[in-house]
């Protein structure tokens, strides 16, 4: 069933326009593709989200009207507020249902594994999307693909799955598109034996810090037993001048 949503034709632009838009439930949007130029539309926003729940989302074909015409067309791209999450504007192109459009399409897995089941490893997706050539009535929703088979480090490539009547992959035939992986062991992620972290204990100091501090006190003590010797020595040199002046007299 073939999904018609009603538009209007845009006639107030800019920033204010469209926030007043936004506020009232509708969505400022643009057609692109058209005979003659690119029509500026305003559109639901409940429609929006009705197209986006379908299966084939994005790729959904559907009517749009305004004034006395209706057109075939699909999503082109939605800008959505980074912070809001709010879908803040709408691009819509105009399909013709007699010429091949390029898409993009979901790819779904489909059973379990050898690998998995009883060889320890898991599911690796890799690329989650093909592109494909078809005309607009040809469109899948998903391309499933059949991994039950698949042993640990063997994969599925663009190249050994079969498409669907009437679509043709645009996407390279070497991309990898699900690989059976084996997990990681924590021995792998660090080889070798873990350093040991120095951990002080609450009101002590690190054994390291300790050891570092035992080993300068010593070379300290030294240095401070040298300048005391020197001091007494020049004492002693006083005393020795202090006598001989007192011969002198």
């Amino acid at each position: 069933m073939t999904i018609t949503i009603q538009a209007e034709k845009r006639e107030s632009f800019g920033k204010n326009a469209n926030r007043r838009l936004r506020k009232q439930g509708r969505v400022p949007a643009i057609l692109y593709g058209g005979p003659v130029a690119n029509v500026a539309l305003v559109l639901e926003k409940k429609d929006v989200v009705r197209i986006l729940k379908t299966d084939t989302r994005e790729n959904t074909l559907f009517k749009v009207g305004f004034g006395d015409e209706m057109r075939d067309a699909m999503i082109k791209e939605l800008q959505i507020d980074p912070v809001s999450d709010e879908l803040i504007h709408a691009d819509l192109i105009q399909i013709a249902m007699d010429k091949i459009i390029r898409v993009t399409v979901p790819i779904v897995p489909k059973g379990e594994a050898v690998g998995v089941k009883t060889e320890g490893g898991f599911v690796d997706f890799v690329t989650r999307e093909v592109e494909v050539d078809c005309l607009p009535k040809d469109i899948p929703d998903r391309i499933e693909i059949d991994i039950s088979g698949l042993h640990l480090h063997q994969s599925v490539k663009v190249e050994s799955v079969t498409p669907p009547a009437g679509v043709r992959f645009v996407s390279d035939p070497g991309t990898v598109l699900v690989l059976i992986s084996l997990p990681h062991k924590e021995e792998e992620a660090f080889p070798g034996e873990k350093p040991e972290e120095v951990v002080a204990e609450e009101g002590k100091e690190p054994e390291v810090i300790k050891k570092e501090r035992a080993a300068e006190e010593p070379e300290a003590e030294g240095k401070a037993k040298e300048k005391g010797k020197e001091k007494g020595k020049e004492k002693e040199k006083g005393k020795e001048k202090e006598k001989g002046k007192g011969k002198e007299k």
